[in-house]
């Protein structure tokens, strides 16, 4: 039987893409998720193993976030059980500037599994595909955050390494600190977006208690109100306010450019969409 590419995640930003690379590939790729066959969940361990029968590789996504509590023993305690599976090659997805991320990624390199890292910064996609998207869609992307710039990642440049990780040699024992090519403040970043998109969006600063209080009011789950309080009051305080080369270690190439990103992007539509006829 032909082994396949085990994604957790592989419904999301990066695990999408790095299907669709792999599938172009040839390879075989099954997608771990609750919903994929077999299904995969963090929270049911009994998942974990048939999801990983069959398998010779994995790329790793931590759902909601690496940075949570209990994340470094659930990847320990997976990469423990893919070794006993006679699975060795595993790709993690990681944080820049996370404590518990890190503690993670050391749990991943004493496991004995043929490991690469990719730590990563914001990604650009969270613009037009994840948490950001309706704010760019009102017009106003209200965020507590001041002038603290950051080196925005494309997730398109994630999956390139990811997949040439998952599939050549040369990347086992490798952290690739992943960036994009300059930093931006959030401001800017949305007035990057506004010029892209031909359109009005501003950007305005909230209190940490605010924006809190305003996630807590969607009903969103608390371990994501705790999260992105912590990604906003902790992790983006300037500890990240550099870029890497770790697209070119990786791939011999530079970085996608934000502006590059937001060009692309724009181009599809997304930020003309009227927010109330969106699913």
């Amino acid at each position: 039987m032909t082994k396949q590419t085990l994604i957790l995640g592989g419904t999301g930003k990066t695990g999408r893409r790095i299907a669709e690379r792999l599938t172009a590939k040839g390879r075989a790729v099954r997608i771990g998720s609750r919903s994929g066959k077999p299904g995969f969940d963090w929270d049911q361990a009994a998942t974990w193993g048939p999801a990983l029968a069959d398998v010779d590789a994995v790329y790793i996504s931590y759902y909601p976030d690496i940075a949570v509590p209990g994340a470094p023993e659930k990847i320990k305690a997976f990469a423990e059980l893919a070794l006993k599976q006679g699975v060795r090659r595993l790709v993690l997805l990681s944080g820049r500037g996370e404590t518990e991320a890190q503690h993670a990624e050391q749990m991943l390199i004493d496991s004995g599994a043929d490991w690469t890292i990719l730590r990563c910064s914001w990604f650009a996609q969270n613009f037009n595909e994840g948490a950001f998207l309706d704010a760019v869609l009102s017009g106003e992307v209200a965020l507590p955050v001041g002038d603290i710039p950051e080196p925005f990642v494309d997730t398109d440049d994630i999956a390139d390494v990811a997949v040439a990780a998952l599939t050549e040699p040369g990347h086992v024992g490798k952290l690739y600190e992943l960036t994009g090519p300059r930093l931006l403040t959030f401001a800017e970043a949305t007035a990057e977006i506004s010029r892209a998109a031909n359109r009005p969006i501003r950007f305005v600063k909230v209190s940490a208690d605010d924006y809190v209080a305003a996630m807590a009011e969607m009903q969103l789950p608390e371990e994501v109100v705790k999260l992105v309080a912590y990604l906003f009051t902790e992790v983006l305080d300037g500890r990240n306010a550099h870029v890497t080369d770790g697209v070119r270690q990786a791939l011999g190439r530079p970085a996608r450019d934000f502006a590059e990103y937001a060009r692309d992007a724009a181009a599809t539509g997304v930020w003309n969409a009227i927010p109330s006829a969106r699913a």
